[in-house]
């Protein structure tokens, strides 16, 4: 799977975690063809997180003529980072019995994401889990914490 590639070391552990708790990754599935604004979703049904490495490259700028531009690099690996964490947080919550992960109430989710949080609330109909998942997409080690607290 490419988006591995552009993965840090804690998203892979992310990753491992997941895997443990009977979870699976996938890569550029039909559903990333809703829309080219879509990086990441998570199947519950199919216990699934997938990431749509596609789209997060054409939202960095990411092609084969620009492969080695840093910026443009490190840009597409933030998207596809952020939405393998946000999907990661939704795993949480279903190891929580579906519930939200007790998390401190102070984060709060930066406005600029409002846009997403709509676009994420219209696909999945669930405003405080979408919410839960902004707040802590932006925060690797957390995320990596609430998966082994309750999907371990």
């Amino acid at each position: 799977m490419e988006f591995i590639d552009f993965l840090d070391r804690t998203e892979v552990e992310i990753i491992k975690i997941i895997e443990k708790a009977g979870y699976k990754t996938a890569e550029n599935t039909k559903l990333c063809l809703l829309s080219e604004s879509y990086v990441g979703f998570f199947d519950r049904k199919k216990k699934e997180i997938i990431i749509c490495t596609s789209n997060a490259k054409m939202r960095g700028g990411y092609t084969l003529l620009r492969k080695k531009d840093k910026d443009i690099h490190e840009r597409t690996a933030l998207h596809i980072k952020k939405a393998l964490r946000h999907e990661a947080v939704h795993v949480a919550q279903e190891c929580n019995n579906g519930n939200l992960l007790k998390i401190d109430r102070k984060l709060s989710m930066n406005s600029s994401k409002l846009k997403a949080l709509n676009g994420s609330i219209k696909i999945s109909g669930e405003e405080e889990k979408e919410r839960q998942a902004y707040i802590l997409e932006d925060k690797p080690k957390l995320v990596e914490k609430e998966l082994k607290k309750y999907c371990l």
